[in-house]
């Protein structure tokens, strides 16, 4: 970290050195004519990119499809006109000197088959054109901001978006959208939806590679413009890729950080060759993490080709994927276990409670411990990027909690202009995946230094080789989940002259998951004996029909604890109509899906028919969804929006079907959704300043939450825990600009305050199993509390500046208030408990970037294009809690929801990524 420090210094002064002189230098200008079919087009827009700082500017053209960008400072430029309707016109390395008007003029060509197909497909939202409120990320922006972290954390400068990194490990990140979690935020890579297909998560680790493929991320909050029937209640993030028609060359990016990070990447474009074009792209990433035991070994490739098969019809390939292992940080904790000063400096924290939990450190991970290096056993994967018998990942420690998984996905899209304004836009896509997650079996021993407990490796593996027989008392065990999921979207696009489109399509989704558990680890054993209720584990492998007595001794890869395959199958449609000038544009679509759900246990026998496995058919579910919008231009600068839409959303598998204990949900309900949003947006085509401002309300109800519990009455029984009927209400205001009106600097801020929360007591059914008749009803008591997981009011600002061509400086500083903790539903059965989840304190915390390309800086510089970039995050090394839990059962105090009682993840350390880009 010193000579990171020392680093800055350096380029601090440089600064100074250049400033001044730079602050006197004149701009230049680039301006023009926009034309389609050879005759002006009005309200074009023409957005231009300083390819060095990635400070972006605009303007639209006029009636007579007149533009100008003026006061740009000099460099080197791409120059971008884009309209619905034709294609999409990039001029690269623009130069703009001082004093000089450089003329662009553009000649659109209508045509739905252009290099923009897959943003349409993608259904991006467009300024004066969508009634939505959303948020573009260039890729400067990403390739400034993001660091290597995980893709959504370069979202915490939007509105209404809150991303951590949860407990710290690669890859487990997660984001909130207006308060919704990522369950109900839809993700799509080029078009294609990646939420699981299961639960609606989404596992940043599967997609490492993408911060770096990334052409642009656009968040779409609410509704959004994607017609497809998706999660995309609290918001759409649609992600699209670099295209493979980029100039020829090399790039070669090679990075370093805290906790001995390291990432490779080379990058290969071939450039157009007649009709082919091909990049391609591969990453190498290790480093031990910042919180403990918190390693990364990843790899993540990536790859874009295009064929122009004919002036009509055009096919693009995509490919990317992420094979890693990753260790864990998944347990919460008290204040006091990370540290007792600050679980002092909490309102209403308990002294006492100090007492409970010992201190072990704010990076402390309990999830991983050390283990004498004697141990020298392998570890076994049936299945993903480590299958077979491998090497630990450290020779002196074990991890309770690794994931290791490979997710690829690949694209087939086909473009194709049918003539007379008809286009039929199509992808086939499949997305596989191998790999699980490791976690104990048996009778571990445990210390307990810090109330927490974490394993006692060495004394669990002197237990195991002390047992009679080889038998192991404990393992590490692998949750294994492998999917096959196979798709199709077809889009068949209508233009009419009189400014009128209609839409329809088709969207197909079948996905297979098998889930199992399998022997990772025997712990200096030779054997498991599952099925051994004398360490509290009767029913953990195949029951007796496929088993002989001897096959309970398990070994390292066989199966255990449960076996069983799901499947989703999907069909949806959807039509759309929209009329769209200069003026603004209406729109309404509406939308059907069916889904339905089968379970299959292979170590269950059908009761009726024992010849064939226990199964569990769901049947078909349909939901479906009505939303439309308009846009009114008012001026060339200013325009408004409203957009309104009904959603009835079938619930998720695990809302149907709890595949852990073989039951069916007896009354699944959809969910329903009413959104309601206005805003309006300004642009100042000559004063650089731009602003948005929304507000929006939803109502979500029949709220799907559903919880197989253990011994629910004390009785020993367990059974599914049905809650009917949940409702809550999230409004809230939003608002985003930037203000540039010299070239040596510009000023972005955003902020949202919202107010989420729960509308009513319901009540909750429980049965001991799918064929009880015996009912018992719970009341659960949540009406008024505040939904958490999410500040529910923040603000970002950020300021840069361009001293010199080529170099960049940005502070951005990110404030969070009002975060209420998250709460289980199943906690709230005491009818005088009204009381809120505990609420963390506000905090705001502070990023620096810089970016200095040594070619423009050194105009004689002949090395090739290279770009040197650092990153501090959490500048000033703020202590903060960046997700809570109230009233945890595991980590809790006194109960009575204030500080001591929460289990929290701290916002990790400052910490650092330094690198170099080359490209020839």
């Amino acid at each position: 970290m010193t000579r990171f420090v020392r680093l800055l210094a350096v380029v601090a002064v440089a600064l100074v050195g250049v400033v001044a002189p730079m602050s006197a230098q004149s701009t230049g200008t680039v301006s023009g004519r926009v034309t389609g079919d050879g005759s002006p087009l009005g309200s074009a827009q023409v957005v231009v990119v300083n390819t060095s700082s990635g400070a972006q500017f605009g303007a639209l053209s006029d009636a007579m499809g007149r533009y100008t960008v003026a006061n740009l400072t000099p460099g080197t430029y791409l120059v971008q006109a884009q309209i619905i309707g034709y294609t999409s016109q990039i001029r690269e390395d623009v130069r703009v000197d001082a004093g000089q008007t450089v003329t662009l003029d553009f000649a659109m060509v209508s045509s739905a088959v252009s290099l923009g197909g897959i943003e349409v497909f993608a259904n991006r939202a467009e300024d004066r054109r969508t009634p939505i409120a959303f948020t573009d990320v260039p890729k400067v922006q990403i390739q400034n901001q993001l660091g290597s972290r995980d893709l959504p954390l370069v979202l915490n400068v939007t509105p209404s978006v809150y991303s951590t990194q949860s407990g710290g490990g690669a890859g487990d990140a997660r984001i909130n959208v207006r308060g919704f979690s990522q369950r109900n935020t839809a993700v799509m890579i080029n078009g294609v939806p990646v939420n699981d297909m299961e639960n609606g998560w989404v596992y940043w680790s599967n997609w490492d590679g993408l911060g770096d493929a990334a052409t642009s991320i656009q968040l779409q909050r609410g509704l959004s413009a994607v017609n497809l029937a998706t999660p995309s209640i609290g918001g759409t993030l649609n992600v699209v890729t670099d295209p493979s028609q980029q100039r020829a060359g090399v790039t070669y990016k090679q990075e370093f950080g805290s906790g001995n990070f390291l990432k490779s990447t080379v990058t290969a474009n071939t450039g157009e060759i007649g009709r082919f074009a091909l990049t391609f792209s591969g990453v190498r990433k290790t480093g031990d993490g910042i919180a403990d035991g918190t390693y990364t070994d990843a790899w993540s490739y990536y790859l874009a080709s295009s064929f122009q098969a004919s002036p009509n019809n055009r096919l693009e390939l995509y490919a990317v994927g992420a094979p890693q292992a990753h260790g864990q940080r998944l347990y919460a904790l008290n204040a006091a276990t990370y540290s007792h000063e600050f679980a002092s400096s909490l309102d209403g924290y308990d002294p006492a409670a100090l007492q409970k939990f010992p201190e072990a450190g704010t990076l402390w991970n309990p999830n991983w411990g050390p283990v004498d290096a004697s141990y020298n056993g392998a570890q076994y994967a049936s299945t993903g990027p480590l299958a077979g018998f491998t090497a630990r990942h450290y020779n002196d420690a074990l991890f309770e909690r690794e994931n290791y998984f490979h997710k690829p996905q690949v694209n087939l899209n086909w473009y194709s202009y049918l003539g007379n304004g008809l286009t039929l836009n199509t992808v086939a896509y499949y997305s596989g995946g191998r790999g699980g997650g490791s976690g104990t079996m048996g009778r571990e021993r445990y210390d307990y230094s810090f109330t927490q407990r974490f394993l006692d490796w060495d004394a669990t593996i002197a237990q195991n080789r002390q047992q009679p027989g080889g038998v192991s008392n404990a393992i590490i065990r692998s949750s294994v989940n492998n999917q096959d999921t196979w798709g199709a979207i077809a889009k068949l696009r209508k233009d009419f002259a009189s400014d009128l489109t209609a839409e329809i399509g088709v969207d197909w989704r079948t996905a297979e998951i098998q889930h199992y558990r399998d022997v990772r680890d025997l712990l200096g054993g030779q054997y498991f004996e599952c099925g051994n209720a004398s360490l509290g584990r009767s029913n953990d492998c195949s029951p007796s029909e496929f088993w002989t007595p001897q096959d309970r001794f398990v070994v390292q890869g066989d199966k255990i604890d449960y076996n069983n395959q799901n499947t989703v199958d999907w069909l949806g449609g959807f039509a759309q109509v929209e009329r769209a000038n200069q003026n603004g544009s209406v729109y309404a679509m509406a939308g059907v899906s069916q889904i339905s759900y089968t379970y299959e246990d292979f170590w269950r026998r059908d009761d009726n028919n024992p010849a064939n496995f226990a199964t569990i058919e769901s049947g078909n579910i349909t939901g479906y969804q009505l939303k439309g919008g308009l846009v009114r231009n008012v001026s060339q600068e200013l325009s408004l929006y409203g957009n309104a839409g009904y959603v009835s959303k079938v619930p998720i598998f695990d809302g149907v079907i709890d595949d852990g204990a073989g039951v069916i949900n007896p009354d699944p309900k959809n969910e329903k959704f009413i959104s309601i949003e206005a805003g309006t947006k300004y642009r100042a085509l000559e004063s650089g300043v731009s602003f948005d401002i929304s507000l929006y309300y939803t109502q979500w109800n029949d709220r799907t939450f559903n919880r197989f519990v253990r011994n629910i009455d004390g009785a020993g029984n367990d059974g599914l825990v049905n809650i009917l009927g949940l409702d809550a209400t999230h409004m809230g205001v939003e608002f985003q600009g930037a203000y540039q009106t010299n070239p040596l600097w510009r000023f972005d801020f955003a902020g949202s305050i919202g107010n989420w929360k729960y509308a009513n007591d319901v009540t909750g059914t429980y049965r001991p199993d799918q064929n009880s008749s015996d009912v018992t009803e719970y009341n659960f008591y949540l009406d008024g509390l505040k939904v958490g997981d999410a500040p529910q009011t923040q603000f970002s600002y950020a300021g840069s500046i361009y001293p010199a061509e080529g170099l960049s400086v940005q502070l951005v500083g990110k404030s969070f208030f009002n975060h209420y903790a998250n709460f289980d539903p199943l906690g709230r059965t005491n009818s005088s408990d009204r009381m809120q989840s505990w609420k963390a304190p506000g905090y705001t915390v502070f990023d620096l970037h810089a970016s200095m390309n040594v070619s423009d800086i050194l105009p004689g510089f002949s090395g090739g294009d290279v770009r040197l970039f650092a990153n501090v995050f959490n500048l000033f090394d703020k202590m903060y809690v960046s997700d809570a839990t109230d009233n945890s059962s595991f980590n809790g105090f006194d109960g009575d929801h204030d500080a001591d009682d929460a289990e929290m993840y701290l916002g990790l350390p400052r910490n650092f990524n330094v690198g170099i880009s080359i490209r020839y």
